[in-house]
């Protein structure tokens, strides 16, 4: 992580104080073990940080401001909320419209029922499939 002034770090400066105050503290220790050892926080960090900060009078003013404009400078990160859910096969209506008008001419056709029940169990038919159905509708289906 690239500093532009290294001698002034306003985060540790912070940290420390909060530790002077109460040494004790569990969140401000493992905020400042964790700074040490990444070099940086994460935006809620910095959040509970300031929150922690601002309850105490001994800390300059101006730091926390600018511990405030860090925090505007880092951007938010929304989840978005998750897609509806699809189902996983559509049934195909003119595929059902052609199996029951072949059937209500040809109700014994076994093709054509086998058609039918692959249909009724939302199974999707081949694009073979589709054309032998679409041949038997041209070839049986003549008005």
């Amino acid at each position: 992580m690239f500093k532009k002034k290294p001698d002034v770090d306003i985060v540790m400066d912070i940290l420390e104080a909060l530790l002077r105050h109460n040494p004790d503290g569990v969140f401000a220790n493992s905020l400042y073990h964790q700074y040490q050892e990444r070099g940086g926080l994460s935006k809620k960090q910095l959040e509970g940080l300031l929150s922690k900060a601002q309850k105490l009078n001994t800390i300059p003013e101006s730091k926390l401001v600018t511990l405030e404009a860090m925090l505007l400078k880092r951007p938010n990160r929304y989840k978005s909320a998750p897609p509806p859910p699809t189902p996983l096969y559509e049934k195909d209506t003119a595929s059902g419209a052609l199996i029951t008008a072949i059937l209500n001419k040809y109700p014994q056709h076994k093709r054509v029922l086998f058609f039918n029940t692959k249909y009724n169990n939302n199974e999707p038919l081949t694009p073979a499939e589709k054309t032998e159905l679409e041949k038997f509708a041209r070839l049986l289906l003549k008005d």
